[in-house]
């Protein structure tokens, strides 16, 4: 296996453009490392990211957030103004692991390891939020939500890296939340995720929605009925009763020992009530 730490992001984007198969990008580490324990495991190539420029930073401009590669889960909850604007999105990738994983697990990493129970994909989902994509061409932008299709696949081309995930700032009056269903009481995976974003009008009524389910698909799932279920009310429990429900047909999951398919569903909707009275209530409704 070889092993390069690159100084720029051309360099990393050629290096893996030019190997010929089995390349992986070293941000955090801490998905690739326990895959490097697997006796199947085979890897011609690593490339470690963090001596690149900015990878490391997280850099508030006008409008945005722009979150490097680099940036352990640890550093966003550190970030003052990042979890004034996006609470949620910092409360997710916090559950990312003990607090020696959080020194080192990324959320760009947990976007790209693709694993349909990642925390912070649904919030960043719920969130807008954009990954800048490095390649041999220059740069692009993509919503997050495109990144990942399927378990263990992205659609990120050979040669490719997230650089950076780009959330703008949030509208006035405005509040995100996410939450989660673990058997455990810490360190346990998702059985089933929820991500949720309001806006709300003059009024105190929701104006906009986005609503994301995690682990109950092989990709998180925008649930666009029932973020719909939620505009111009102000929460009442029709309107909870509506988006619940709708959570739940929209979700897609699989049986296992960690959580049946009707259970799943079932916690989708429960999920999606609580997150969303926190959103409202982040957002300044009453």
């Amino acid at each position: 296996m070889r092993y390069e730490r690159p100084e720029t992001i051309v360099q990393a984007t050629h290096l893996l453009a030019e190997a010929d198969s089995n390349a992986f990008v070293l941000a955090g580490g801490t998905d690739l490392l326990v895959k490097m324990q697997s006796d199947g495991f085979e890897a011609d190539l690593v490339v470690d990211i963090k001596s690149i420029a900015g990878m490391g930073d997280v850099v508030e401009a006008d409008d945005t957030f722009v979150i490097g590669a680099g940036v352990p889960c640890a550093a966003l909850g550190e970030n003052d103004a990042l979890v004034a604007a996006w609470p949620g999105v910092v409360e997710a990738a916090n559950l990312i692991g003990s607090t020696q994983i959080q020194g080192r697990c990324t959320v760009v990493g947990n976007l790209c390891n693709a694993s349909p129970a990642a925390d912070s994909v649904p919030a960043l989902v719920a969130a807008g939020a954009k990954a800048k994509i490095a390649g041999l061409g220059g740069t692009r932008m993509a919503d997050v939500l495109d990144i990942p299709t399927g378990p263990g696949k992205t659609s990120l081309k050979k040669g490719e890296i997230v650089e950076a995930i780009v959330l703008d700032k949030p509208l006035a009056r405005s509040g995100d939340a996410y939450l989660r269903f673990i058997p455990r009481t810490e360190m346990d995976i998702a059985v089933v995720g929820v991500g949720i974003n309001l806006v709300l009008d003059e009024g105190g009524a929701v104006q906009s929605a986005r609503i994301a389910l995690g682990a109950v698909g092989p990709t998180v799932i925008l649930a666009e009925d029932a973020a719909q279920a939620l505009v111009g009310s102000k929460l009442e429990e029709t309107a909870l009763d509506v988006m619940a429900a709708a959570c739940s047909a929209a979700s897609h999951p699989i049986d296992d020992k960690r959580g049946t398919v009707e259970f799943r569903k079932q916690i989708a909707g429960v999920l999606a009530r609580r997150a969303a009275r926190i959103a409202f209530d982040r957002a300044g409704g009453n």
